[in-house]
Formats: structure tokens, C-alpha cells, sequence
């Protein structure tokens, strides 16, 4: 096969992955339509190149409300790549201990709340520490996205040896392998081709797809960010519109308390 139909063959795999986790998507959709319908909200947070599947579940066209992205630029902005604000930075502070504690100070958490952590490893200091402070502050619904044998095979960062996954309620598998690459090309010392990518935007939507599902059997469908060549031009602004100010009334009571 060439290069780029060993890649797809690869990616096939990882629809069979995400597949076989049907149950493990219910339940955490199951999690997260009780968090909306609760008026509260589901936070995301990825540091690195995780960021991608935090911004595919809210907000971008397709997506709903009642969804907390949590990115911070100074663990995921990598245009720069070196020099101010690049990669070797944003790689130290992703194992800063107790960085993760002073992100969450921002908000008024709740036991009603839940939460989706993405970390390929599942085992740096910050998306580790994530998962334990909401634990801590009595958000025990933590949903871990991660690559079970790469996480498997990855030494802990943290003094204690946690993984991510030591803190969470579900774990869901991207299927991506060891080091996250994919297809070896002679003469190329390490693989190129990641994986992680594409498991875990299956895995966001499929449980977008299936919380959706849910907030409408009960009543109180999502507006969802929805194209013009869709419902026109004039609903798709209202419906951008009405989405996003839930979301601002939403957000009011993570502040609320403090």
C-alpha cells in the first residue's frame, strides 16, 4: 500500500475503536444531558495539541450550548513555534504542578457540573492536576479522553504516579497507537500520520450527537449553531444569536459565587 492508503487503512481501525465504546458514549452523554438540563455546564479542557477536540465540541457550527471550553493560550498557542510564546514553553508549563488549581479558581464549580479531560497520554502535570481539583471541589462526573496504550505505556509526570485516568468517572479510548504516529516511510527515522485526532473528533461528536438526543426527549432541544444554506440566512443569525447568549447565562453561574 502507499503511504496515504496505509494511513486510511489505519483510520478505518479507529472507527472500529470508537465503535465498540457505544456504551461508554451513552453513559457519558447519559452524564452530560443531566449536567445541561440542570442549567449548568460541561467543562472541556485540553492543554496542547488536545485543544482541537475541546474547540469541535462547542463552539463551532453543528455544536450547542452548555459546553465551558477551557484553553489556555499559554499551554496551546503554538503558531509561534519558537521565540516568544513557542512550543518549548507551552511543553514546560504543561508540567508545572499547581498551575491547574489557579485555571479552576476561576470558576464557582458544583456537584452538578461533569467534565470531559483530553490528554493523548493522560499523563502530564496540568491535565492530571485538572482532574483531580474538580474531583477536589466535588465534580466527581470526569469523563478522560485519552490513548489507552499510549497512556498505558507512558510514565506518570505527577509525584504521586496518578494518571489522568486515576481521577475519572469514564474513560474514553481515541484507539491512536504508542507515540500517536501511524505509518513508518523508509529512510524516515519515527513515524509520521497521528491518529489521536481522528478518534477523538468521532468520539466528541458522537457524544454531541448523543446528548442532543437526549435534551430533546426531555423537552428543551439545543439551539445549535446552524449554517445559512441550511434554514437561511435570517435563522441561522437568530439561532447564532439565541446560542450564544444562552451560553453568556450560562457562564454567569460559574462567576456567580465567587
Amino acid at each position: 500500500m502507499t503511504p496515504s492508503e496505509t494511513y486510511l487503512e489505519n483510520c478505518a481501525g479507529i472507527i472500529e475503536t470508537v465503535r465498540a465504546q457505544k456504551a461508554e458514549i451513552e453513559r457519558t452523554a447519559d452524564i452530560f444531558a443531566e449536567t445541561i438540563l440542570a442549567g449548568r455546564m460541561v467543562h472541556l479542557f485540553g492543554s496542547g495539541h488536545s485543544r482541537i477536540m475541546v474547540e469541535e465540541m462547542w463552539p463551532r457550527y453543528g455544536s450547542f450550548t452548555g459546553f465551558n471550553p477551557i484553553v489556555e493560550l499559554s499551554l496551546t498557542f503554538h503558531n509561534g513555534v519558537v521565540g516568544a510564546n513557542g512550543q518549548r514553553q507551552a511543553m514546560f508549563l504543561e508540567n508545572v504542578s499547581g498551575l491547574a488549581p489557579r485555571i479552576l479558581r476561576n470558576f464557582d464549580l458544583k456537584p452538578a457540573d461533569s467534565a470531559l479531560i483530553i490528554s493523548s497520554s493522560g499523563t502530564n502535570i496540568v491535565p492530571v492536576e485538572i482532574g483531580a481539583e474538580f474531583q477536589r471541589r466535588g465534580v466527581k462526573n470526569v469523563v478522560a479522553l485519552v490513548s489507552k496504550v499510549h497512556s498505558d505505556a507512558s510514565e506518570s509526570k505527577t509525584e504521586d504516579g496518578k494518571k489522568l485516568t486515576d481521577y475519572a468517572e469514564i474513560i474514553l479510548d481515541t484507539g491512536a497507537p504508542v507515540g500517536d504516529a501511524s505509518v513508518e516511510i523508509e529512510g524516515v527515522e519515527g513515524k509520521v500520520a497521528p491518529l489521536s485526532t481522528i478518534g477523538g473528533a468521532m468520539i466528541v461528536n458522537a457524544i454531541k450527537a448523543e446528548v442532543a438526543q437526549r435534551l430533546a426527549a426531555a423537552g428543551q432541544p439545543p439551539t445549535v449553531l446552524t449554517a445559512a444554506n441550511q434554514v437561511g440566512a435570517e435563522r441561522a443569525v437568530e439561532m447564532f444569536e439565541s446560542a450564544y447568549d444562552e451560553h453568556s447565562r450560562r457562564l454567569s453561574k460559574l462567576y456567580a459565587g465567587l
